[in-house]
């Protein structure tokens, strides 16, 4: 499917607001309601639209720790990655997990309710042989700014 200007600002205003109706989308994008919507359903059934969340303020319900970890590896085989991915795929603290180039294999994000749940992640971590030879811990001390969402308008101009 070839995406057009209003498929990108269709999915620019529901990643703004998964929740708006369709009328008010339809708006916005400047198509009325019917055909909004089965641009919508297409847009869904395509995989550009993986699904809707809510945005949870984690603060209000208590206090918690993010930190970001840089992680290098011992071996750089496809087997190697394969089985660090696997195990840190299960860890419900992590974020994300990016393959990055640089100095090192690996940036993960952790929320977790304090530093001790952090520790006890990473010597799990490193207890289990998945090929870690080193990492580095990054303790967030504040976020000014997060932003849920990505320009679309912005990298996809049509």
């Amino acid at each position: 499917m070839k995406l057009d200007r209003i498929d990108i600002k269709i999915l620019h205003q529901l990643q703004k607001n998964g929740r708006i109706t369709n009328v008010e989308l339809a708006e916005l994008v400047n198509l009325s309601p019917s055909p909004c919507l089965m641009r919508v359903k297409k847009l869904q059934a395509e995989g550009y639209i993986e699904g809707y969340t809510a945005q949870i303020n984690v603060s209000k319900l208590g206090q918690t720790l993010t930190v970001f970890t840089e992680v290098t590896l011992k071996n750089h085989r496809q087997i190697d990655f394969a089985r660090f991915l696997a195990a840190v795929g299960k860890i419900e603290q992590l974020l994300e997990c990016h393959l990055v180039s640089g100095g090192y294999d690996y940036m993960l994000k952790f929320v977790t309710s304090g530093i001790g749940e952090y520790q006890e992640i990473m010597e799990k971590l490193t207890d289990m042989d998945i090929g870690i030879d080193k990492y580095f811990s990054y303790v967030v001390l504040k976020s000014p700014i997060i932003r849920a969402h990505m320009p679309l308008t912005t990298l996809f101009p049509m």
